[in-house]
């Protein structure tokens, strides 16, 4: 059975019962669809983007995203300096080998040569050898011939390795290249908003800072080789301030690629290995 409801209006009169539902209904809905709107704008006020994975970044791990692609950056640049200067390894002989008034001092990296031609007067007197290279002097540089015409290069009568100088320069080149893929991988993270692209930039920097030591390596190999080439000029050497960006780049570079593997966790290991108790126990 159904049950009518008639509905008085202000002056007293009775309305149709068809046209209370529609009187009462109607103020609901617009009283509803301003709340609604009201609940959506005010739901803004705390950012959280829906990836197309179906996962959320909030604006606390973008910022942790951007902290480690600055330390990502920061190996970048340090590889980048290291690999573009020639203060690889400084070799010196005894600053009273030639003339007591002139010695000469060297020093190359990966991709050129420098010779320098010192005063002994301006050396320390309690250094034996001719050096440091950064005293002021005449010097020569010239770009190795390996990638060219294969030729060996000749410092001290002592000839280099090719094979093992252009290994170390193909690991550093394509360390850069790892490090081009992951910048990229970050900066399509952070404007598509897909915490996927987390994944291989924490393999592309780890695995490049990798390839840095390795180049590292293979580069000190080659030095110990030109040293045992020939042993007429007794020779002084010492890795100079470009291996040292180098070492610095590679441990910052695998620091990044771990920080990025761990924001790419659908977890947080802190909460794993240390989980929190209940205040109840």
């Amino acid at each position: 059975m159904w049950s009518t409801f008639s509905v008085a209006d202000d002056d007293g009169r009775m309305a149709p019962p068809g046209t209370a539902l529609a009187t009462v209904g109607a103020p609901q809905g617009a009283g509803g669809g301003l709340t609604g709107l009201m609940t959506g704008r005010g739901g803004g006020n705390k950012r959280r983007r829906t990836t197309s994975a179906g996962h959320t970044m909030s604006e606390a791990l973008e910022g942790k995203i951007k902290l480690a692609f600055f330390v990502a950056i920061v190996g970048v640049v340090l590889t980048v300096l290291g690999v573009g200067t020639e203060f690889w390894v400084e070799l010196a002989p005894s600053k009273s080998f030639y003339n007591n008034q002139t010695c000469l001092t060297a020093h190359y990296g990966l991709w050129k040569g420098c010779t320098k031609t010192l005063w002994v007067s301006d050396i320390d007197p309690e250094r034996e050898s001719c050096g440091p290279a950064d005293l002021p002097g005449e010097s020569n540089c010239t770009y190795f011939k390996f990638f060219t015409t294969g030729d060996n290069a000749r410092m001290f009568q002592k000839t280099t390795r090719k094979n093992l100088n252009v290994a170390a320069a193909m690991l550093a080149l394509f360390s850069l290249f790892l490090m081009v893929m992951g910048a990229i991988c970050i900066v399509m993270c952070l404007s598509k908003e897909i915490i996927f692209f987390l994944k291989p930039a924490s393999v592309c920097f780890i695995l490049s800072g990798v390839l840095v030591l390795l180049s590292l390596l293979v580069f000190h190999l080659s030095v110990v080789a030109f040293l045992a080439s020939d042993h007429t000029v007794p020779l002084h050497h010492e890795l100079s301030w470009s291996v040292t960006c180098i070492g610095c780049a590679a441990a910052v570079l695998i620091v990044g690629g771990i920080l990025f593997l761990l924001l790419a966790l659908p977890y947080s290991p802190w909460q794993r290995c240390l989980p929190q108790k209940d205040s109840s126990s």
